[in-house]
């Protein structure tokens, strides 16, 4: 596994994540609003963790 893959994964993936997490909130209500709850929800939640760690 190449350095910058491993240095941008996780990142990536929680951009990846919450543009997901932005489009189900204007797609619709119900389930769409539950995944954006979680999809948004979770990189907050990440960096909270890595931010009060220290």
């Amino acid at each position: 596994m190449s350095t910058a893959l491993r240095v941008w994964a996780w990142p990536g993936g929680l951009a990846v994540l919450s543009a997901v997490g932005l489009l189900s909130a204007l797609l619709g209500d119900g389930a769409w609003d539950a995944l954006s709850w979680a999809a948004l929800g979770l990189p907050i939640a990440v960096a909270s963790w890595y931010a009060l760690r220290r």
